[in-house]
């Protein structure tokens, strides 16, 4: 047995005796990663703009969403800030939002230089129909599982996530 084999053995093992989360849900993030990149690079080459672009807009309206959350108000630096994107990127994303009519700018009530965003009706039925969808898949990936737990595994996700990004 190889150095890698004997030691990869011993994971296992381990792994049978404790519940190891870290492991579990990087697997989990990778497998998701892979699964969007080779969707979406079908999705580019069939239909260029479209499906993209609803999925950019779909992260705009979140991190928007998400901003308001924590504040009274939202702006590209928030949402920059939410998507792990530079200023720029942002703004082309807020822009392309706005211009779908998902999103509307306007002057802050603190800072009358500084533009901020809200949700438009749209952008709150985005928002509404992505977290339907969002749901579905839930639903379907632990189809087979008790309420119970299925409640539990929907607790924990909740905590992590709500522990995580502040």
């Amino acid at each position: 047995m190889s150095r890698v084999d004997t030691h990869e053995a011993r994971n296992t093992s381990a792994m049978a005796d404790t519940v190891d989360g870290g492991p579990a849900l990087f697997r989990l993030v990778r497998f998701w990663s892979r699964r969007w990149s080779i969707q979406a690079l079908t999705r580019v080459v069939q239909e260029p703009d479209t499906d993209q672009r609803r999925v950019q807009h779909i992260q705009v309206v979140e991190a928007v969403a998400a901003a308001l959350r924590t504040g009274e108000q939202a702006a590209v630096t928030d949402v920059a800030e939410q998507l792990g994107l530079d200023h720029s990127g942002a703004s082309r994303m807020v822009r392309d939002a706005v211009d779908a009519g998902y999103l509307v700018r306007g002057d802050s009530v603190r800072d009358r230089r500084r533009v901020v965003v809200r949700l438009t009706d749209s952008g709150h039925d985005l928002l509404i129909a992505s977290h339907d969808w969002q749901r579905q898949c839930f639903d379907q990936l632990t189809a087979a599982w008790s309420e119970r737990d299925r409640r539990r595994f929907a607790g924990y996700l909740q905590r992590l996530a709500d522990e995580t990004i502040r």
